[in-house]
């Protein structure tokens, strides 16, 4: 049976909010979240458990710390369940969310790089009017834990501190891939490098690091932040940066299309936004929709 659509109401006109020095309080998140989950579970209560889903996403690294603390609420809300794969939103892996979908594995919703995910929707592989824009991510910098913290504050000192460090670590998926082919030309260092940058396939760069596999390590803010054994050092400089959009859609075929608009809207809702920035990633305020 098919789950009722939950309303939540977003602005006209989508815009970017950046993330400030310090986080707003929690507190002052709880009254969204407080109004936004009663009217869903009274929603929910209404129309019964018997229209509860196994609502399958597929979600890439970037999103991962901000739908991991907002999952549970919209399962109490709901009475539905998320069943999640993770993998990056590119790349040769078989974990990568496009290679997932062509070997026929199904899902409701796609967490994913906006730019991936506009492939998939070319590729007719996901509905177009489903597209929703979540949140931009910047790029960032951590050593091992008690390491010395390098100085990245401006261009030339971040230069400074990948000529100096004796082996650099990057994702392979979108952050990754500039840090290869564009951010080391701009910073003049491209032979430099060589042989001492690797890409890291399938594992969070901030494992390696605080592993001591690498001295530094270059990936979303949102994903080196929760990694354990491994110091944040910081964004990097903004000339150098490369925001990241990550976006929501649902798969053409999808078996339960309008729970998972239900999910898309609740994590680009209002309520959503602070634990979107805790986790380091900018809220984007509406919803921007593929035509």
């Amino acid at each position: 049976m098919t789950q009722p659509t939950i309303a939540v109401p977003c602005p006209v006109k989508a815009t970017r909010t950046p993330v400030s020095p310090s986080h707003p309080p929690r507190q002052h998140q709880q009254p969204w979240l407080a109004l936004m989950l009663a009217g869903v579970a009274s929603l929910a209560l209404a129309t019964g458990n018997a229209l509860a889903d196994e609502v399958k996403v597929m979600n890439s690294g970037g999103f991962t710390a901000a739908y991991k603390a907002l999952g549970p609420g919209f399962e109490k809300a709901t009475g539905n369940t998320l069943s999640t794969a993770w993998g990056p939103s590119m790349g040769k892996s078989p974990e990568a969310i496009p290679n997932r979908l062509a070997r026929g594995e199904h899902a409701d919703v796609l967490i994913m790089v906006a730019y991936a995910l506009d492939d998939l929707i070319k590729q007719g592989k996901v509905v177009p009017d489903s597209r929703v824009d979540l949140a931009d991510s910047r790029i960032g910098l951590s050593v091992r834990e008690g390491a010395p913290k390098p100085d990245i504050s401006t261009v030339d000192a971040f230069r400074k501190t990948l000529l100096d460090a004796k082996s650099i670590a990057y994702s392979d998926s979108a952050s990754g891939v500039y840090v290869e082919t564009e951010m080391f030309k701009k910073l003049g260092i491209e032979e430099q490098v060589k042989g001492r940058a690797h890409r890291i396939e399938k594992t969070p760069v901030g494992s390696v690091v605080a592993q001591g596999d690498y001295q530094i390590g270059l990936q979303q803010v949102s994903e080196l932040l929760p990694v354990k054994g491994a110091s944040f050092v910081g964004k990097i400089p903004e000339p150098m940066q490369k925001i990241t959009t990550f976006a929501a859609g649902v798969p053409v075929g999808a078996e339960h299309p309008e729970a998972g608009r239900a999910l898309i809207r609740y994590l680009a809702s209002p309520a959503a936004r602070g634990e979107i920035e805790r986790s380091g990633m900018d809220p984007i305020v509406g919803a921007k929709t593929a035509q």
